[in-house]
């Protein structure tokens, strides 16, 4: 197996976001204030599907909020922090295979 080798120029580095930190960057100029309610976040972003492994597999934040035991978020903080268990435990189950598959590509 090679390796491409390292390059200075991390303009090209392909990042890819996932988990709370794809809807972190979905939040970054949404309309939506804190306190909100789940509904209010969703209508905000348009119940975008957001990756939650590094191989690109994604999930509705309808799905994601659902699964939360909340409806209402104090902060933005407190959104992310309320949804990376789920986030969590979806890249778990996502298991070992999607994680070599994201190394190999």
């Amino acid at each position: 197996m090679a390796a491409r080798p390292p390059t200075d120029d991390l303009d090209d580095t392909d990042v890819t976001e996932f988990g709370i930190v794809a809807l972190d960057a979905r939040l970054d100029g949404a309309d939506v204030a804190f306190p909100a309610t789940a509904e209010e976040v969703l209508a905000a972003l348009d119940d975008p599907s957001l990756d939650y492994d590094p191989s690109g597999a994604s999930v509705d934040l309808s799905t994601v909020l659902d699964r939360v035991d909340r409806d209402r978020f104090e902060s933005r903080q407190d959104l992310l922090d309320a949804t990376h268990p789920e986030f969590e435990r979806l890249r778990e189950r996502s298991g070992p295979l999607s994680w070599l598959r994201s190394l190999l590509l």
